[in-house]
């Protein structure tokens, strides 16, 4: 009989144990933080900017001037805008976490 009560009573506690462990677990309220980019991201975008922003204006240089001086001049103009704007683009690139 002693058995019976004491297993029911070890049973009885546990079982209360488990049902507020979630409710303790849950108790630290969660803060908003704003996450963005990290350096060596923002550093990736804007070499990508670069090289697309580069061909792009080597394409446009060519098709205006039909030579060499047009091609290299409208690579250098095309590089420089697409570094900027994928660097701009990439430091904007900000969210909000829960933590």
């Amino acid at each position: 009989m002693r058995k019976t009560i004491l297993v029911k009573t070890v049973l009885a506690a546990a079982a209360v144990t488990m049902a507020t462990a979630p409710l303790a677990a849950e108790a630290h309220p969660k803060h908003r933080v704003l996450v963005c980019n990290t350096p060596s991201a923002v550093r990736r975008n804007a070499n990508n900017g670069t090289i697309i922003g580069g061909v792009g204006g080597a394409l446009v240089g060519q098709a205006i001037g039909h030579n060499t001086t047009g091609t290299l001049i409208g690579a250098g103009a095309g590089a420089v805008a697409g570094h900027e704007i994928a660097k701009s683009r990439a430091k904007r690139n900000c969210h909000y976490e829960y933590r």
